[in-house]
């Protein structure tokens, strides 16, 4: 897994992140989803290394990175936070600007990182996201009975006992589907809870902190500066939520395009060739 890559664990000013990264190039950032770490991105970080300098980091409070202490707004775990950590992490490895793209969770800290950074962000790749703020203003009972996992992992306490009390039922997942050592990896992430609550602390941010600052955004008229890519998930639901996927993401971006992929939800697992050829190419415009 991740062959030639160096897999560090690097000290921030506000966390310790554990890090694969490899190749040469330009850097991009890859940035995982819930429940997994940076080993979903294992069939696709070895392909865009041979243009690319590929980083691939655990999130803060995801898989062995460090957890953020509790504060009653959940700042530390805000894609603000988090957001910062990426221009940390990049700049610590010495790079001053990068493209950036993000899976699922991972994508609101990449929308983050290019909304307050746009001057270090050189690329944006969205998969299978909308901007919470766009989710949540256009919440109907549809979105609340599809990703009613959004309301519950807000919720403290009941959410950690309910994935504690049997992770691998809970979040289902298989080596074939995942890889035998990435899937290794994202059972030990989902058995500690340690990190399951700091996933579902993302969770508990997203409904509060980052929300106000997308609002934030919003009102000053902020736009994403730099190339926007979206890519969604055929066999999941953007479409059936909101029909035209890259209309909900026009208000906010500048230069905008993408397409739905022949996939589930986790298409860096499912169809990782294609999308690894999506990304080098949007990459290296």
């Amino acid at each position: 897994m991740f062959d030639g890559f160096a897999l560090e664990m690097i000290e921030l000013p506000n966390a310790t992140l554990r890090v694969r990264h490899g190749g040469s190039g330009p850097p991009v950032l890859l940035l995982h989803g819930h429940p997994r770490t940076h080993a979903t991105w294992h069939r696709v970080a070895p392909q865009l290394a041979r243009a690319f300098t590929v980083v691939c980091p655990d999130l803060r409070g995801f898989g062995q990175s460090s957890k953020p202490a509790d504060q009653p707004d959940h700042a530390g775990s805000s894609k603000r936070a988090k957001a910062q950590d990426c221009v940390d992490l990049m700049h610590r490895l010495g790079h001053e600007r990068f493209a950036i793209v993000g899976h699922d969770r991972g994508s609101y800290t990449a929308f983050r990182a290019a909304m307050d950074h746009p001057e270090i962000i050189t690329h944006l790749a969205v998969l299978d996201g909308v901007p919470i703020l766009e989710a949540l203003e256009r919440c109907d009972a549809r979105f609340a009975s599809r990703w009613w996992h959004w309301f519950f992992f807000a919720q403290p306490e009941k959410p950690e006992r309910a994935i504690l009390a049997d992770p691998d039922r809970w979040y289902g997942g298989s080596p074939g589907q995942m890889g035998a050592e990435a899937y290794a990896d994202f059972r030990a992430a989902i058995h500690d809870p340690a990190t399951v609550h700091g996933m579902l602390e993302d969770y508990r941010a997203g409904l509060g902190i980052d929300r106000r600052h997308d609002e934030a955004d919003r009102v000053a008229g902020r736009r994403v500066r730099a190339p926007t890519l979206v890519l969604w998930s055929l066999h999941d639901d953007l479409e059936e939520l909101y029909v035209d996927v890259l209309a909900v993401w026009r208000p906010w971006t500048t230069g905008l395009g993408g397409r739905g992929l022949p996939c589930g939800h986790h298409m860096a697992e499912e169809v990782p060739d294609e999308l690894a050829a999506e990304l080098a190419r949007f990459l290296a415009r």
